[in-house]
């Protein structure tokens, strides 16, 4: 496991698999609570496992970016409804929105070509 310097480094952090998959992209992630000041140690949060492969040629085997974006924008909604709400949260909606946008646009463009859920670019 390799440690990446992505996230709230302060209260957690993020590992990946050393190894690579299909694309050369990693598609397994670990969140794991930092060690805090009393140096307790790190337990772990969650994994995510990324699809590995396109699902015609490998199956279906692991979530894809959208879903995470969808966890987030959802989260994110239910604060905008109640005490937490804020500009920063709305733009950050909005951001998370237009991402999921482009990625579905990608799709579209790759069903349209015939192509979608292939390796061939």
């Amino acid at each position: 496991m390799e440690k990446v310097e992505i996230g709230t480094s302060n209260f957690s952090t993020v590992k990946f698999s050393d190894n690579q998959g299909h694309g050369g992209a990693c598609v397994a992630y670990y969140i794991c609570r930092a060690v805090d000041k009393a140096d307790t140690p790190a337990g772990e949060f969650g994994f995510v496992q990324f699809q590995n492969g396109p699902i015609k040629e490998a199956g279906v085997n692991g979530c894809h970016h959208e879903d995470l974006l969808a966890i987030v924008i959802h989260r994110l909604q239910a604060f905008q409804l109640g005490d937490f709400k804020c500009s920063e949260n709305a733009l950050a909606i909005e951001k998370l929105e237009e991402a999921t946008h482009c990625l579905n646009q990608r799709t579209e463009a790759r069903q349209k070509r015939g192509i979608e859920g292939t390796s061939e670019v």
